[in-house]
């Protein structure tokens, strides 16, 4: 199998460039960059089923040879990246789905769009199902990529439709673990720095708003087993554990034995009040549900953090 992963040198990108390796297919990463990092993918340079490349998708895109799946998982993710950069966020959901999409007909491949729970905005249904519209202020400062995500799943389903593509949705909830940049801007990977720096924890609103985490390595089992599945709907991958962003500070506190002290600013506008998945279309599809423990997963992750810290920050 040959599969081509825009983004492939994010967080999530990457380690679906490991994956996909691993189980004995040849990868093309394309990335620009922006968000994406070399240190990601710098180990797989060198493996003769790799091939990087540096591009925009948002330009047309030209691979050689044959491709058996495109697996679209370009943009800026964090409220912090995508407010810096919110016309190529715009645009990479736009024209870069179309241009995926397009390498995807022309190689007659499978097609595997990364959406996102952002597509149900700051939900008035919990937990959130794939049967829900959403609840998205378009104008918003957040509308950039919420609006992006959802145009990119219109499309996705346009060329299913009119272009018979064999195409998947997955919906990605929170998800945590190493790669994460220490300057994400996400509230895992800031307290984390934070608690290790022994800077102040920064709560933005009450701390009562809830999110779900997912460690990565479950995510991508999730990918995987959808791209092989015959689901063309979205489904929402993610972790239905539902936790509190002030709990989560103080997890990180005690696991990390800082003494910071947790401190509250401002609320970002549209910032969603309740975040959860219902994945009951994830486990009766596909089989799949998390298993790593959050305890474990922050383990894990604290220990990439502190030695990304400990070397200078190098990795940002």
């Amino acid at each position: 199998m040959r599969t081509v992963i825009t983004g492939g040198a994010g967080f999530i990108g990457s380690h679906l460039c490991d994956y996909l390796i691993n189980k004995g297919h040849e990868v093309v990463c394309i990335d620009n960059l922006l968000t994406g990092k070399m240190d990601n993918v710098v180990h797989l340079m060198g493996n003769s089923q790799f091939r990087f490349m540096k591009h925009n998708v948002s330009d047309y895109i030209y691979v050689d040879g044959h491709v058996d799946n495109v697996l679209h998982f370009a943009s800026p993710a964090s409220p912090s990246d995508y407010l810096e950069f919110p016309i190529q966020t715009l645009k990479v959901g736009s024209l870069g789905t179309l241009n995926s999409l397009g390498l995807a007909k022309a190689k007659k491949a499978k097609f595997l769009l990364a959406s996102t729970s952002e597509v149900y905005g700051d939900p008035q249904v919990h937990p959130q199902r794939e049967d829900y519209w959403g609840h998205v202020n378009p104008v918003g400062p957040r509308g950039v990529y919420d609006e992006a995500k959802r145009f990119a799943e219109a499309m996705t389903m346009a060329y299913h439709r009119y272009h018979h593509i064999d195409t998947r949705i997955v919906r990605i909830f929170n998800t945590y673990g190493p790669r994460m940049r220490v300057k994400d801007g996400r509230a895992l990977p800031n307290f984390m720095c934070q608690a290790l720096r022994g800077d102040d924890i920064t709560i933005f609103g009450n701390g009562l708003q809830t999110r779900s985490f997912c460690y990565v390595s479950d995510l991508v089992e999730g990918i995987y087993r959808l791209l092989l599945s015959h689901e063309h709907d979205p489904v929402n991958i993610g972790n239905p554990e539902e936790i509190t962003i002030d709990q989560l500070a103080k997890e990180i506190l005690a696991l990390t034995g800082s003494k910071s002290e947790i401190v509250f600013k401002p609320i970002p506008v549209d910032d969603p009040k309740i975040r959860q998945p219902d994945i009951s279309r994830a486990k009766s599809i596909l089989g799949w549900e998390p298993k790593v423990v959050r305890a474990e997963g922050l383990r894990k992750t604290l220990t990439y953090f502190k030695d990304v810290l400990s070397s200078g920050g190098k990795t940002i």
